[in-house]
């Protein structure tokens, strides 16, 4: 990343990168970032609630932090300090509540983001994104049906090689979640995500709503 203003981001600039800065703030700070080791330009930072990204303003010297998860982009704040910076990137990392989170960093601003997670909001976002999409319009029936479930509805939806997955929680791509495929609008093939030896189970249309239902709240 080529960052404007040199004279607004020197520690940047001397570190060779913000990538670099932040990897070099965040260990005189005892801070694990999550940052991988040729990490230099752009970068994510994958967590367990959104991937994470910092990019810095033009106009003044500010970091600015943005969780991402598919179908949904939220900034959460902008510091020009990269020791508050890096730590706030490892508090999140860690799962520091939101509320905690605001009271110790004060540049973060986190009630809107947990708003639209309580009403729902990133879901219901991908599930229109998904249905409007012209490249995923072979999925479409499938989508409607589950959408159409008081239940289903409120899982999170990808599109995975063909097949849509369900996942319990937005933010945590290791959450509970299943796969189902369409194979002929009568039988679908249903797949638990992340548990021994999952693998692909037939399923009559009659029964998909209820194994779905049952695959995504068994404890």
């Amino acid at each position: 990343m080529n960052i404007p203003g040199k004279d607004l981001y020197p520690d940047v600039t001397a570190s060779g990168g913000l990538a670099l800065a932040m990897k070099e703030a965040a260990r005189s700070r005892g801070c694990d970032i999550g940052l991988a080791p040729w990490s230099v330009d752009d970068f994510t930072i994958e967590t367990a609630r959104g991937f994470l990204s910092v990019d810095a303003a033009t106009e003044e010297r500010l970091f600015r932090l943005t969780v991402h998860i598919p179908g949904f982009t939220w900034h959460i704040g902008s510091t020009g300090d990269l020791g508050q910076l890096v730590e706030a990137v490892a508090a999140w990392r860690d799962g520091m509540g939101f509320d905690a989170l605001e009271e110790r960093f004060e540049f973060m601003a986190l009630d809107e983001f947990a708003r639209a997670l309580v009403d729902g909001e990133p879901t219901s976002l991908q599930w229109s994104d998904l249905l409007s999409s012209e490249f995923h319009r072979p999925r479409r029936n499938l989508l409607h049906r589950l959408r159409a479930d008081e239940v289903l509805r409120n899982m999170f939806p990808t599109i995975t090689h063909g097949a849509v997955r369900l996942r319990v929680d937005p933010l945590d791509g290791t959450s509970r979640q299943v796969l189902v495929h369409e194979l002929d609008g009568e039988r679908y093939e249903v797949m638990r995500v992340g548990v021994p030896e999952a693998a692909w189970a037939e399923v009559p249309t009659g029964d998909l709503i209820a194994c779905l239902r049952a695959a995504l709240h068994e404890e």
